[in-house]
């Protein structure tokens, strides 16, 4: 299967069952069983990892933001809602209009803050001082997720954040068993990605790692790398 298979595969997924699918995992339902809800804790750790970082900063009111690959907008609401200028897309029409319902109920005036796309991330342009990209990776085969790293780099001015599941032996043991997210409502490939590849590639684009986290649940794990320019 090709990437233009695989995007379509993603698009059609979570604008189908898989939109009702993780728009529970991604909301605040009971309606999600053990493996989902230790899905949702993982993702919102992540989440979590990226906020502390930018209120560590203090300048989120300063901030252009652009979230590729936004969701149901689990990290753009908040950063909105803070005081950042964000820009936010999804593959998913369904995601998208999530998002902007979410958002109309939760932020009030400071939606003005959030804008929200449907739109491949290939086709994202514009400058932000900082990019973010969670999770998404994973959709991307690894000379595909090489080219997009440095379509997002070229986005950024100061900061690009990326969340992606590394590929060690563990989890691509854990991949092979079928414990990477498991479920019979499975319907997109997932690409593991080796951290020292991501950060080679983000170094030729200009970049040094300033933080980095890991994020382990028993379902859910994902390494987050904050690059700032070298």
């Amino acid at each position: 299967m090709n990437v233009a298979d695989d995007k379509t595969v993603v698009r059609d997924y979570f604008n189908s069952k898989g939109f009702d699918r993780w728009r529970r995992i991604y909301g605040e339902t009971d309606e999600v069983n053990k493996v989902q809800r230790d899905i949702r804790e993982g993702h919102q750790q992540t989440i979590d990892h990226v906020l502390r970082w930018i209120e560590e900063d203090g300048n989120v009111s300063d901030l252009t933001i652009c979230d590729a690959g936004c969701g149901v907008g689990s990290l753009s609401i908040p950063l909105a809602k803070a005081g950042a200028k964000v820009f936010a897309s999804d593959i998913s029409e369904k995601m998208v209009g999530e998002a902007q319902e979410r958002a109309a109920q939760e932020l009030g005036e400071a939606q003005s803050n959030v804008s929200f796309h449907a739109q491949d991330l290939e086709t994202l342009d514009g400058k932000y001082h900082t990019v973010i990209c969670l999770d998404v990776l994973i959709h991307y085969p690894p000379d595909k997720a090489g080219e997009m790293i440095a379509h997002l780099s070229s986005l950024a001015e100061s900061r690009l954040i990326l969340s992606f599941a590394p590929k060690t032996l563990c989890y691509s043991l854990l991949k092979r068993i079928g414990d990477f997210f498991p479920g019979p409502s499975k319907a997109t490939r997932a690409y593991l990605h080796p951290e020292s590849y991501v950060v080679k590639i983000l170094e030729e684009q200009g970049w040094k790692i300033d933080r980095n986290e890991m994020t382990k649940t028993r379902f859910y794990f994902s390494r987050l790398l904050e690059a700032v320019r070298a």
